[in-house]
């Protein structure tokens, strides 16, 4: 609570910015990729824990936590992108056959494809400098620097984790906004994800690729692109 009334001013004009930027991305991703949002977007003061997130269903709801966002037209955009993205990435699996109820979704090789995803989906319709993509403000510099800086080892080191850790304790350490401990910043495995993608989509274009976890070979074909980056 001793944090609002600093932020209050922040939170006042996200506010005011938030809800025609949602309809501008919506429609942009509905013109370029042929969907339709049809589910409830929700605008709260989320107490400091996430920055936003999409529910835990098969075309989610979003979720977006004002108190956590930065207020620059730019920055909004890009996360607005990002969550809305994950719902593209949905839309395009179901419209493609996905068996969700057989998805594992404790893998962390899912996770790495939909943050791959929603980063690059964000691309195509934000325009922002590349760190906003992974950081959705202007303190995202360093953090990009390290992770280009870093790509094998950063990879050679996920593996490992994913060799040795639950599930949890990886998300923990490389997705959530809260971990970071291992290598001194958070949530690098979205850039891990986003270079993932990339490979996929050099390799079968954007559909096939962003569909990929469709497919019955999708661990398989995770650990290939990840041992191609680190010979790369």
């Amino acid at each position: 609570m001793e944090k609002y009334p600093r932020k209050l001013a922040d939170i006042k004009e996200s506010s005011g910015k938030i809800e025609s930027l949602i309809q501008e991305v919506s429609e942009a991703y509905e013109k370029k990729y042929q969907v339709q949002f049809t589910k409830d977007v929700h605008v709260i003061v989320g107490c400091y824990g996430s920055n936003a997130f999409t529910h835990r269903q098969y075309i989610p709801e979003i979720t977006f936590c004002l108190e956590k966002l930065s207020p620059n037209t730019e920055h909004l955009k890009v996360i607005i992108a990002h969550e809305f993205g994950h719902a593209l990435h949905n839309l395009l699996s179901d419209r493609e056959g996905m068996d969700w109820p057989s998805l594992n979704w404790e893998n962390p090789y899912i996770w790495l494809l939909q943050e791959g995803c929603a980063t690059h989906f964000s691309k195509q319709v934000a325009e922002a400098e590349e760190s906003v993509y992974f950081s959705y403000d202007d303190q995202g510099e360093e953090w990009l620097e390290f992770a280009l800086a870093n790509k094998q080892e950063l990879i050679r080191s996920f593996i490992n984790d994913r060799d040795k850790q639950s599930p949890r304790e990886i998300f923990n350490e490389w997705f959530s906004i809260n971990g970071g401990k291992k290598h001194d910043y958070t949530r690098l495995a979205y850039f891990i994800g986003y270079e993932i993608l990339q490979h996929l989509i050099e390799k079968y274009g954007e559909l096939k690729a962003v569909t990929s976890w469709t497919e019955p070979n999708f661990n398989q074909e995770i650990e290939q692109v990840m041992k191609e980056l680190m010979e790369a």
